[in-house]
């Protein structure tokens, strides 16, 4: 179970998140949706320890993440929302120091790395530079990468951008898969059909604060004669005068 307890980010004067409290179950795809700038990243890094709340309590399967960062790391796959990075190493080298870190042994690195590469049609590319690759390629290996350990937690940030067709769906599926198997499943998208198609529990952000905590059914029943697409841009669109004063919040809290 993952924790967050009134976590709140500063920049400066900006405030990109605004005291956060969710709880993420173990077992379940959990998604974010929010427009751009609503704070779904800075999240997601925040639980990664790419980046420090200003203020707020973040845990782990009961441990609290300042004092058990590298313990909660082992934990948790990660797939950034940008892919390039590490461009000059091929992609056989970035999946090798992604086994390091993680101290895969070569037997269950190459079961893996066999498994996954096959699956995304990147065989053949292992040799080759991230710089060399399209932006789809590059996704591909970054979430090659980020699946080789198969920890407990994924935390996907906009996984599917730039996936063909083919891609997306293999990952959907081992997505389902993952959690399936009593493990958590994190990812944050612009694809209200994703989040449908996907989502146990979400939870909708909009300037850094959280409007929606719930699954997408109680999101639906609420408003019985909408998409959810006509729902999500009436709390979370320019026409929304939603305030922090109106967050709807779902089950997920009890």
């Amino acid at each position: 179970m993952i924790e967050f307890v009134n976590v709140s980010k500063n920049y400066g004067e900006k405030q990109a998140l605004k005291g956060l409290s969710l709880t993420i179950k173990q077992g379940e795809i959990f998604g974010f949706l929010g427009h751009n700038g609503a704070g779904k990243s800075t999240t997601i890094k925040s639980l990664v320890s790419i980046i420090q709340p200003s203020s707020g309590l973040i845990s782990v399967d009961g441990l609290d993440l300042v004092d058990n960062r590298m313990a909660i790391k082992k934990k948790i796959a990660y797939v950034p929302d940008t892919p390039d990075i590490f461009l000059q190493l091929t992609a056989s080298e970035y999946w090798d120091l992604i086994a390091a870190a993680y101290e895969l042994n070569s037997e269950q690195k190459q079961a893996r790395l066999n498994e996954l590469a096959t699956l995304f049609d990147m065989v053949s590319h292992q040799d080759e530079t991230l710089a060399s690759f399209s932006h789809g390629m590059r996704q591909k290996t970054i979430i090659i990468g980020a699946l080789l350990p198969d920890p407990e937690i994924w935390i996907l940030d906009e996984p599917l951008q730039g996936l063909d067709p083919q891609a997306a769906f293999d990952l959907k599926e081992m997505m389902k898969a993952h959690a399936a198997k009593g493990n958590t499943v994190i990812f944050s998208t612009h694809a209200l059909d994703t989040a449908q198609q996907l989502c146990d529990e979400l939870a909708i952000l909009k300037k850094g604060e959280l409007i929606y905590n719930g699954s997408v059914e109680t999101l639906l029943e609420q408003s019985p004669n909408e998409s959810l697409e006509a729902i999500y841009l009436k709390m979370a669109g320019r026409q929304s005068d939603v305030s922090s004063k109106d967050t709807i919040i779902g089950d997920s809290h009890e």
